[in-house]
């Protein structure tokens, strides 16, 4: 069963991997085997990604991109290709929030978070996605998030995208295959570095507490199994799927 799961030999383009959950998925796919190549704008944070990943035993490198700059993903997924030869999967994890009402949110901010949560994530789909049909062979694992469920005030432009992403997922699946699949993971509130003020928000955490069937928030490891099961070949006739891992926060009343 072990085999199943492993990343061995396997080439990993995974966005957004400089912290947070990125972070986690990267540490994750090295340990089962992958070459993790790290990808993302702030290079500094990229690098100590990749030095925890040597220090584990893992294989890890760094590739600066910005997902919203369409000529430049377009010029690292020929270099990556160039130099590793394949893509094996690509883990479209990159995003970026903002909290505003939406009467007081400027166009140009939705716009952002559109670009970046989704349209970025079309872009790197797509320009991987050549490569992985040409192989015939692929895993594209899309991170969407409850959001994509649920609305919340203040995000309008992360519930968005999110939503959008879903779709996207099963688009991608109805075209891709039948030898490159598409999925997306659905996380609930997962405890990282980026969200500190709710954790510390006791009212938020009494709800979180009351509306999830675990009652608790999620940590980084909860998504590993999810992760893994979607990139390796466990997870061959998923496609167009996506998995919720939200302690059961969207499928109960509280």
């Amino acid at each position: 069963m072990a085999d199943l799961f492993s990343m061995k030999n396997r080439v990993v383009l995974l966005t957004g991997a400089s912290r947070g959950l990125g972070r986690d998925m990267a540490l994750t796919l090295a340990a089962a085997g992958a070459t993790v190549l790290c990808a993302g704008r702030t290079v500094k944070e990229l690098e100590s990604t990749a030095r925890a990943i040597a220090r584990k035993g893992g294989k890890a490198q760094v590739v600066p991109i910005d997902i919203t700059d369409e000529a430049q993903v377009r010029e690292q997924v020929e270099a990556v290709v160039r130099r590793h030869r394949r893509i094996d999967v690509l883990v479209n994890n990159a995003g970026i929030i903002y909290r505003e009402a939406i009467v007081d949110t400027p166009t140009d901010t939705f716009r952002k978070a559109i670009e970046t949560d989704l349209t970025g994530q079309f872009v790197m789909a797509r320009e991987v996605g050549r490569h992985m049909l040409a192989r015939k062979y692929g895993r594209i694992v899309n991170i969407s998030s409850v959001m994509a469920i649920l609305g919340r005030a203040s995000v309008a432009g992360y519930v968005a995208a999110k939503h959008g992403l879903v779709g996207l997922t099963k688009n991608l699946a109805a075209e891709f295959g039948p030898h490159v699949t598409a999925n997306a993971i659905a996380p609930g509130y997962i405890r990282t570095e980026l969200n500190v003020p709710l954790q510390q928000n006791a009212a938020f955490n009494a709800m979180l507490e009351q509306r999830t069937a675990a009652h608790r928030w999620g940590k980084p490891e909860d998504l590993r199994g999810p992760l893994l099961l979607l990139s390796s070949d466990a997870g061959a006739y998923m496609t167009g799927h996506t998995l919720v891992v939200d302690g059961g926060l969207t499928t109960i009343l509280a």
